[in-house]
């Protein structure tokens, strides 16, 4: 499974949280019967595990939803109001706060413009103020929050909470941002590179269901790439696997925000999308894109325009497509995903971007690895790395209330008087 196990368990404990993750994952619920079959168990042991789980209000039964005719048979499913949890998405742009409960709904949502180069303490103190007044607008205490999942657009050391040598996060390297934020919320904090997040997401609830293997790219004002491999996230030895926005395809082209020059993401990233509609503007050439001011003139305005028909635009995020599509042809050759899922604001342009990107898929990946793969858009748009920092949240959550770590799971599983 793609989640944690604590360590020193004994044999009981280890198959409780096994137990759980097969059912959280389960899209209509799991019988006892699927269950014990799956786990390798016998009824009589599985129902010393159930009955456990029951007991601390981490799952119930419920009747299945996917029989249409007949009598539903019973099956077992995470328990929602077990607790609540929150997650925050941070681009380099962008701020997206949620709150969930224990079957990842969101209940509460809040997007907000962020500027990650105004550095750690200014951009925590804009996430911190966004989550408690999201708390307050639904009448929530942050003493009730479980666990609260965090994304970031950097390469993260996961062990030390903390992002190393992050391209497009000047000032953050090295900055403790998970042990700042436990601090400051005093409860259990997930940090996770967004790319990672977005493959997460996909994958629980997304286009990436029922994958083993699977590569979440995402573009944004840059590009990287989270991996799934055998249903395990891959971060590699130092948390930095992914990063396909800095592949050279070009060792004469443009300088990148990493140093080098000719990067991915210095050709097809959003800032190079909006760095070229601007030059074409200047340069006089017609196109819709003249009658935007040049300091509003996005990555996003320019697929707006490309979707209107207007043909530099279009021209834009097609040549983006096909240098995204040459650098996933490599990942695809590599290590042979089942699908890769193009995620990111720039995904929205749309067709234009992914037409253009299988295109370079076909063209260079071998032929083995190009027919088992297939290619698609993020089915949760923007919320991909949301819904993958909600997983995370929700996780540590359950995983901890299987073990009683945290006082505030006997107030809210305290019977209602």
């Amino acid at each position: 499974m793609l989640y944690w196990i604590p360590a020193n368990q004994n044999i009981k404990n280890f198959n409780k949280h096994s137990a759980v993750d097969l059912i959280r994952f389960a899209s209509n619920g799991v019988s006892r019967t699927e269950l014990a079959e799956q786990m390798g168990l016998t009824r009589a042991a599985l129902t010393m595990i159930v009955t456990d789980l029951l007991e601390n209000g981490v799952i119930l039964e419920a009747e299945s939803r996917a029989i249409p005719n007949g009598r539903p048979p019973v099956v077992l499913e995470i328990n929602p109001k077990g607790g609540l949890v929150a997650a925050v998405d941070m681009g380099a742009t962008h701020l997206n706060i949620a709150l969930a409960d224990f079957s990842a709904k969101i209940i509460g949502e809040k997007y907000l413009p962020l500027d990650i180069k105004q550095g750690p303490q200014s951009c925590l103190a804009e996430v911190n103020r966004g989550l408690r007044e999201l708390l307050a607008e639904h009448n929530i205490n942050l003493s009730q929050l479980m666990a609260v999942g965090v994304g970031v657009p950097g390469p993260v050391i996961t062990d030390a909470g903390m992002v190393v040598s992050p391209p497009i996060m000047p000032g953050w390297d090295s900055f403790p941002i998970r042990d700042n934020l436990q601090k400051e919320w005093g409860c259990s904090i997930s940090l996770n590179n967004d790319a990672e997040l977005g493959a997460l997401g996909e994958w629980a609830y997304g286009a990436g269901r029922g994958e083993q293997n699977l590569a979440f790219i995402k573009v944004g004002s840059g590009i990287g790439a989270g991996l799934i491999i055998n249903q395990q996230i891959y971060g590699g030895t130092t948390g930095s696997a992914g990063e396909i926005g800095h592949i050279t395809v070009d060792e004469n082209g443009p300088l990148c925000t990493c140093g080098n020059h000719g990067c991915l993401e210095a050709f097809a990233g959003g800032n190079a999308i909006a760095l070229q509609a601007k030059k074409m503007v200047a340069s006089g050439k017609r196109t819709l894109l003249s009658s935007i001011p040049t300091e509003n003139l996005t990555a996003q305005e320019v697929g707006k325009a490309a979707r209107r028909g207007d043909l530099p635009s279009q021209e834009i995020i097609m040549r983006a497509g096909t240098f995204i599509g040459i650098a996933i042809a490599g990942l695809v050759n590599l290590f042979n995903p089942g699908a890769v899922i193009i995620g990111g604001g720039v995904a929205l342009s749309g067709d234009l971007l992914t037409t253009s990107i299988r295109q370079a898929v076909r063209e260079r990946s071998l032929r083995a690895p190009k027919q088992g793969v297939h290619i698609t858009t993020a089915m949760l748009g923007r919320r991909s790395s949301l819904m993958g920092a909600t997983v995370q949240a929700v996780n540590i959550a359950i995983h901890d209330l299987i073990e009683k770590k945290h006082p505030v799971y006997r107030d809210i599983l305290a019977p209602e008087k």
